[in-house]
């Protein structure tokens, strides 16, 4: 133990993902540890609606702060990165007012698009607009502040609120949907009230001096932002969640919520430690790079993902298709199936996730867009195939897709460290 306290404080960078695994673990524990019960007080078909409301909520929410918070920890000047946060505080309350309007306006044509089934939850869009963008551009003020500790903090309290809504719906409500969904709410974005709070108590000071120049020189250094980067995340959202609202429309039976289900147990321990990295990564990587580190520190990173996730993943889509009737009840054995189909894609998803914003670091913001570009047509194209003529696959194709998609990623992410190498 003392060893290993030893490690951390004389490493900051151990210090910080230790930090963000910690509240990142609690939270996902606390989610896994409730999908027994939760898919016992909820049907299939109830799940199949929250993952198409949460495809929904993403597509909107991966934009709503135009990615100016991906930004936020770069520039040296506060001021600079506080006109960021604001900018980005701003879009997201243009998108909440936006996704509010299209609520309204709108409602027939969402209907038709989800097969009906947020016909009595589309006014929880724009709600979970505005918490889960907020939410977003103040976490990454918060990362550019080294405060992991609250970030880890936010994950635990969102997760244990979420939990709980969900399963005292389900018990008291007889598993209605809306416990569900509400439930999935509080779990992304609620804890942007205690970031926002911190904020406003520690750092009011340097966003009150931010000027118009500050303004004017954010908008102009890191313009790629807004206009590259919105256009891949969104990219490579939509290539995870549109052919999740397909398989809704084309599939009659609970195959979304199965997909959800299998997507949650795989991602959970995954992101453990892959999103930590991922976030150190990126507040690290860009003094990395100046001091010409960035590709040693870059494949080191790989090869730990790959040595540390090898075996539990393989292990996970051999056991799955046996256990899952047991842990989740028989009616959920088609989701041990999906896991074992989508081991391969979340392997490769968990060793390029976490370092693929060296594209953002290198200003490659127009490659990783055109990455993510063809990860949309190859998703969405494998899912409309499947749905016209192998329908009974179409959680198969899905899975193969992504590991196609992060394959090609991952060969990209290594060119570019090639080439990094090459320029020093």
């Amino acid at each position: 133990m003392s060893f290993i306290k030893n490690k951390l404080s004389g490493n900051p960078f151990l210090r910080r993902v230790a930090m963000l695994v910690g509240g990142t673990a609690i939270g996902q524990l606390i989610a896994i540890l409730s999908l027994p019960i939760l898919t016992r007080l909820y049907s299939p078909d109830a799940f199949s609606v929250l993952a198409v409301y949460v495809s929904a909520l993403s597509l909107i929410t991966v934009v709503s702060c135009l990615c100016f918070e991906y930004a936020i920890p770069l520039p040296k000047s506060d001021r600079v990165a506080a006109a960021l946060c604001l900018l980005a505080i701003t879009s997201v309350f243009v998108f909440t007012g936006l996704s509010t309007l299209a609520v309204i306006f709108l409602k027939e044509l969402i209907n038709t698009l989800t097969n009906d089934k947020l016909i009595h939850f589309l006014w929880l869009i724009p709600i979970g607009v505005f918490a889960v963008g907020m939410y977003n551009a103040l976490q990454y003020w918060s990362t550019r502040n080294k405060k992991f500790g609250l970030i880890a903090k936010t994950r635990v309290t969102q997760s244990l609120s979420g939990t709980g809504i969900k399963l005292g719906a389900g018990y008291f409500l007889a598993g209605s949907t809306i416990g569900l969904i509400f439930g999935q709410l509080l779990a992304q974005g609620s804890g942007f009230i205690s970031l926002g709070a911190s904020l406003l108590k520690y750092d009011i000071k340097v966003f009150k001096s931010v000027k118009l120049k500050h303004f004017k020189l954010a908008l102009k250094r890191y313009d790629k932002f807004p206009k590259y980067t919105t256009l891949e995340v969104f990219t490579n959202t939509a290539g995870i969640q549109l052919p999740i609202i397909i398989i809704a429309y084309y599939t009659i039976g609970s195959e979304a919520g199965y997909l959800m289900i299998a997507m949650q147990l795989l991602s959970a321990p995954m992101s453990l430690l892959g999103g930590a990295i991922a976030q150190v990564y990126l507040a690290e990587g860009a003094d990395r790079y100046h001091r010409g580190e960035l590709k040693s520190f870059t494949k080191k990173t790989i090869i730990n993902l790959a040595k540390i996730s090898g075996i539990p993943i393989l292990a996970a889509a051999i056991i799955s298709p046996i256990l899952m009737p047991y842990l989740l009840g028989e009616e959920w054995s088609r989701t041990g199936v999906l896991i074992s189909w989508m081991a391969p894609w979340f392997f490769m998803q968990f060793i390029t996730s976490p370092v693929s914003s060296i594209l953002y670091i290198t200003n490659n913001q127009k490659i990783a867009f055109y990455l993510q570009a063809s990860g949309l047509v190859i998703r969405v194209g494998a899912v409309y195939f499947a749905a016209t003529y192998q329908n009974i696959f179409i959680g198969e194709y899905y899975a193969v897709s992504g590991f196609i998609f992060y394959t090609l990623y991952l060969m990209v992410v290594l060119a570019t460290v090639r080439k990094i190498q090459d320029k020093i």
